[in-house]
């Protein structure tokens, strides 16, 4: 890829719907021989993300508006799982380590019957005055029903809860397919 080519790094998230912002902190064992995080690492902090905008958690804290499942939907036993279907990201910039916590942010890309396109953006700490973007990425969700492993509706308490999050999902920039 050229500087020509280099897609736009810095300044507010895209325009759309409201976004949830989910602090992510770096442990040092994300970072690889080259000081960044590591590629690897980048699906373990979004998973992070996902379950703190998803989950209720049980400590006394304040959950997000977002957090609809309680603990049984993650405990073996659960009449509910979610699972993830598909996931795509796009490396724009290397996460160097930071003490701070990274500035997720997220919103909904789709919502179907049983699936939801999980929508990020990964940016430098908050506070910083010129936030870098680092990554975009999808996750296609999946409720399911742990008994039969079929796919089941998603329920109007959750889609109540994630409506203000709901917009247009990321376009991915394309590898030219010229040779």
């Amino acid at each position: 890829m050229t500087d020509a080519d280099a897609l736009p790094v810095s300044g507010p998230a895209t325009a759309g719907p409201e976004r949830l912002h989910v602090p992510i902190p770096l442990r040092w064992g994300d970072l690889d021989a080259l000081g960044h995080v590591n590629n690897t690492s980048m699906l373990k902090l979004l998973e992070e993300a996902r379950l703190r905008a998803f989950w209720r958690s049980d400590d006394e804290g304040e959950a997000l508006p977002t957090a609809v499942f309680d603990m049984s939907v993650l405990e073996s036993g659960g009449e509910r799982a979610t699972l993830i279907a598909r996931q795509e990201i796009e490396y724009l910039r290397p996460v160097p380590y930071s003490q701070r916590p990274l500035d997720v942010r997220m919103w909904i890309g789709a919502m179907g019957g049983s699936s939801a396109d999980i929508c990020f953006e990964v940016y430098s700490p908050l506070g910083d005055a010129d936030q870098v973007l680092y990554a975009r990425a999808t996750a296609v969700v999946v409720l399911v029903d742990t008994a039969s492993g079929r796919p089941i509706r998603w329920s109007e308490t959750e889609r109540s809860a994630w409506a203000p999050y709901v917009g247009d999902p990321i376009v991915y920039r394309r590898r030219s397919t010229k040779g």
